[in-house]
This record gives structure tokens, sequence and C-alpha cells, in this order.
């Protein structure tokens, strides 16, 4: 077996040095519209796609097991072993699964990548990272269930790195030697990312390909020839199609959230891209939840896999959030995100993202916000490439430290230090829900997730439930009553009029829901019925007249009568994180707020922010 050595890189002098730079895929300077795209011009995606028949015996040998184990590795016992899984919540169906690693230094990764690790200070690999790269580097297939945020990304890069190296170069007119596929180009982009940093010391090249940009850089990247190929399915599909790029060299192929991609309905791309790959490949596919129907792809792709599942495999959300769900009517929310975020912006640590359902609701929030001085951006899948590329950017880097955004973002956004995540419209599922708050609490950091919950959103209540109490957090009696309600009322039938008795119960307003129920001239510019800003009732962050919101932008929310859940004995904690299962029932932390500290200067007007460029649509 192999062992590392760092590829020869005089072998071809001075022209492989110059040919091993780092491709962008065309970059954020070129526009673009719309997400996905790809597809044959003729009838479906893939359709001039043929299946490829594969003889194995003519098909040029590849080496794929490079692992070395540490003597310090070796010498762990079996119950050392057991006690690390059972602490770090890792389990492992398949045959022959390595032990897993304590220390970066025993994946005896060689120096090109060690050398980058040891810049980033961390301390110890994740559990996923622990576990996956003696699995990944010795040559099997493999499944990875894990929450975001747990370090995935390099579990398999890393891995593909090594792999390269001790494959043969490259030739004209050869595609990718490893090919990851994401569901979406913010995934994939962040993926390139890292592929570039990661893979700039021993110069391997990557591209990052996927709709919504200019083809022509991405063609001219794939002709002078890549080892990394991050793509989304509809944009290879169509290079494939067209004959710009090819998958003979393909030996490493990864997944990465192949539960996203089921959903977005790319398994019918999935599959035709897979029967281009020779089937001795290595294969490796990352999930966030392991439904039927990824257990059945894994079953067509892989063959004799281990499968590593870091957590439940249930419905799960990251532990490290500290989730508070406020059970209110439609008509409150906008005033209550506001009061919520003139405590976050206090914080020394804000970056927050605010999810909606919709487009036009993006707009309108972001242009309300940003009108009284809020510093807010917004994204979603109408948004040119540029510009989203240019929100991000600013986002990432704090210059507007609030992101409004769809579901677009989601799971494709990786910002490191989001401290919190707002709900402002709860998700079709839970599973939805989950991805959304896991934008914050990422690499063992700790976050807070607020979620507005409405009478509208009743049918999600249980799964809600159920995914709080996984990870040990307080539960507000109103979500609990509106379960207990709907499962009581879908045992009668039809009858009962639910939507009246919701009203009455949790809202006291007869207008509440969509923007459809209200008056024409409410909304966001001042209408008479205007609600943006109104008092909020019955009980959620603060409450009717007696909000002990002060003049020096400070809020005293201990005992107030319309606090949060201050109805039914519902009384708040100090909050202090997650610090394990919930020791009342009935108890449920506030959102995290500054004590006053004595006499304070009024904070100075709110000015509006500037507005962000032009970009062509």
């Amino acid at each position: 077996m192999p062992g590392y050595s760092d590829r020869d890189r005089d072998r071809r002098g001075g022209d492989r040095d110059r040919d091993r730079g780092g491709y962008g895929g065309g970059g954020a300077r070129f526009g673009g519209n719309r997400g996905g795209g790809g597809g044959g011009k003729f009838g479906n995606p893939g359709e001039r796609l043929r299946k490829k028949h594969w003889n194995l015996d003519e098909l040029p040998k590849f080496e794929k097991n490079f692992y070395q184990q540490h003597p310090d590795v070796g010498r762990r016992s079996l119950q050392e072993v057991q006690q690390y899984r059972e602490t770090k919540a890792i389990t492992v169906k398949g045959r022959d699964c390595p032990t897993p690693l304590l220390r970066f230094t025993e994946a005896s990764f060689p120096s090109y990548v060690m050398d980058v690790i040891n810049k980033q200070n961390w301390t110890e690999p994740t559990p996923i990272q622990a576990q996956g790269w003696p699995l990944a580097l010795s040559g099997k297939d493999m499944v990875g269930i894990a929450q975001t945020g747990s370090g995935k990304t390099l579990s398999y890069l890393l891995p593909a790195i090594v792999h390269i190296n001790h494959q043969p170069f490259l030739e004209r007119g050869d595609g990718p030697i490893c090919l990851v596929l994401a569901p979406t180009r913010e995934l994939a982009q962040q993926v390139q990312q890292v592929a570039a940093e990661y893979g700039r010391a021993s110069r391997l090249k990557s591209t990052c390909i996927y709709g919504g940009a200019p083809k022509g850089p991405q063609i001219r990247d794939l002709e002078r020839g890549v080892e990394i190929c991050i793509a989304t399915p509809g944009r290879l599909i169509d290079f494939l199609e067209s004959g710009k790029t090819n998958l003979r060299r393909c030996t490493y192929l990864v997944l990465d959230e192949a539960d996203r991609m089921l959903d977005m309905g790319f398994e019918p791309q999935i599959r035709k891209i897979v029967d281009q790959i020779r089937p001795d490949r290595q294969t490796l596919m990352w999930s966030a939840t392991w439904p039927k129907e990824v257990r059945q792809l894994a079953e067509d792709f892989l063959k004799e896999y281990v499968q590593i599942n870091v957590g439940a495999l249930q419905l799960s959300a990251n532990h490290n959030i500290l989730q508070i769900v406020d059970v209110c009517s439609d008509g409150e929310k906008e005033d209550k995100v506001i009061r919520l975020l003139e405590e976050i912006m206090s914080e020394k640590e804000n970056k927050t993202i605010i999810f909606v359902e919709t487009k036009r609701r993006c707009d309108d929030l972001t242009r309300r916000m940003r009108r009284d001085g809020w510093p807010a951006m917004g994204i979603h899948g109408d948004k040119s490439q540029q510009e989203r590329d240019w929100v991000l950017n600013e986002f990432k880097y704090g210059k507007a430290p609030i992101l409004i955004a769809t579901d677009v973002a989601s799971r494709g956004l990786d910002v490191e230090d989001v401290k919190f995540v707002i709900n402002f419209d709860y998700p079709n599922n839970s599973e939805d829900y989950i991805h959304r708050i896991g934008r914050t609490g990422r690499s063992e950091k700790t976050g807070t997730a607020y979620t507005f919950f409405t009478p509208n959103n009743f049918k999600q209540a249980g799964d809600l439930i159920s995914v709080l109490r996984e990870a040990n957090q307080a539960i507000n009696p109103k979500l609990l009553q509106m379960a207990e309600d709907r499962g009581g009322r879908s045992r009668g039938g039809r009858g009962g009029g639910f939507r009246d008795d919701r009203r009455d119960r949790y809202s006291g307003k007869r207008d509440f829901g969509s923007f459809r129920d209200r008056d024409n001239n409410r909304g966001y510019d001042g209408g008479p019925n205007k609600s943006f800003g109104s008092n909020t009732q019955n009980g959620g962050f603060g409450g009717g007249n007696n909000f002990g919101y002060n003049g020096n932008g400070q809020s005293n929310f201990n005992n107030q009568p319309g606090n949060f859940g201050a109805q039914n004995g519902f009384q708040p904690q100090p909050f202090g994180g997650p610090k394990g299962p919930a020791q009342n029932g009935n108890s449920h932390p506030p959102f995290p707020f500054n004590q006053p500290q004595g006499q304070q200067h009024p904070p100075p007007p709110l000015v509006p922010y500037p507005m962000p460029p032009q970009f062509p649509q």
C-alpha cells in the first residue's frame, strides 16, 4: 500500500507549475439571472446523455487506499474507541470501519495539507472528521449523516486532495478526477473556496460550475483542465451534453447535501451524471437527514458502504443552539422583529439572518428596514448572481450585519460568526427549520434561534415540539396547546371552526394571516391600518402598553405582564446558553438582553443606511 508523498513537481518542469493555478469558474464579477439552469435544449435535462457500459478490464487501474494508521491510533483499546464514540454521539454501521482519530497529526496527512491545518489554530477534529477521514482515506464508500456546521466539507475534501495527488496527471481533454455535486450555487461556491485554499499548496486546480453565471469562463476552466470540479447538477448536465467536459477520469465522487438535492428534484440529473462515471469509483454521500429516498440512492450508487452518523438519526437540531419560539399572530411579527433587533444590535456579536417565506416579503421587509436606518440587505432567487455575491460579501465581513433571506440561502450560506437566526416566517416543514437555524452555532460555537409561530403554522406544531424536545429545549405552553388543539380537532372531522378559534385564542384579531386578509391601505408604506410598530398582544416579546422599554435602548422584560410567556405560569429564565436538559417543562428562556447599567444617554437617531449599487437584472 503506497504511503503519502508530495507529488514530484519537477516531472513536467515549468509548464506544470504554471498550469497548476486556481480557477474561479466565472466568479462574482459576472452577472447572471436565475439559479439552477442547465439541462438540454431539447426535452428533459440529460436526455441526450447515454448510459455508458463499462468494461472494468479495459479501464486503467487506480489506487484509492492511502490510509496509514498512526501508532497512537493502533494502541487504543476497543473500550476507548467505544467511549469516544458514545461521548461524541457517533454511530457506525458497516464492516471494517477504522478507529477514529483524536488529533490532526494522527491522520498522517502530507505536509502540504498539515501546513494549512496548522494555520487554523484548531484543537481537535470534529466528530465527523475524526471518524470520516480514516474511512475516506481507506478508499471505502461511505455515507456521512451530520448536522450543519459539523465540518463535513473538510471531511471529504482533504482525502480528495490526497486521492488526486496519487493519480496520473491530467492530459489534454481529461475531465476532473474529483467531482462534488451540490444543490445550490452558494454551497458550491463555498466548497470551491475551501478546495482552492487547501489545494493551492499542491497546485491543484479547481472550478465551480453553476447556473446563473456566464458559461464562457466556466468552459475555459474545464478546457484547461481541473482536478476538482464542484457543480450543481443542472449546469453540469448542460456541459456534459454539449461535450464541454467529461467524467472519464473521475474516480472520487461526492454527493453533498444529498437530501436537499432530492428535495429540489435533482434525482434524474444525479442518476444521469453518475452513469457517466466508472463504477469502481469511490463515492461519498453526505446528508443531514436519512429519509428513504436518500437510503435508496445510497443503495444504488454505493458498494459495501459504511454509514457514519453523528447525533440522532431522526430529525434533530444542533444542541448548541438556544431555540425560542414566540406564538403570535402574523400581524404582530413586524413589531416584534424590530424590538428583537434593538436588543440584538446592542450585543457585541450581532450578525443576524432573518428568514422569510417569499421573495416579495424579503424585498418589502428589506426596504422598510433600510428606510428606518437598519443595516439590512436582502437576498433571494430573483437577484442576479453579481448582486447575491455582493450582498453575501457585505454580510460576511460585517458591513451589513442583518441579512434577510428566503430559503435560497438556508443551506448554502456558511458564515462562521452568525450569532442569531430569526424565522420571521416559519418554513413549510421542520427539516427546513433545522437547516435554517443551523446557520448559527457552527463549528462547536453557540447561537440563538428565535421563531415566530403563527396559527397558520399549526400543522407543523407537533414536529416542532419534537425537535425542541430532542434538543432539550424549553417549550412554550402556547405551542403545546396549539398542538393539542390540532390533535383534538383532527379527530373530530372537518367541523368545529378551528380557524375562528385560533383567532380568539392566539391573536385577538380577525385580520391575522397573510397580506391578502388585510386592508388594501395597510402595508409597509404607512396606510391607515398600518400595523408595523403596533402594540403586541397576548404575550410574546413585550405586551401592550406594559412593554418595558426605556429611553436608553434597554428593555425590562422580567416583571412586565406582557413578557414572553407570562401567561399560565410561564416564567422566563436568565439567558445562559444551552446547558443540558430543561429543569422545568414550563420554563422558557427570554431572548438575551443587556441589563440596565445606570443612567445612559439616549441612542443617536437612526439615519438611512446607504443603498446598495444598482446591478443589471
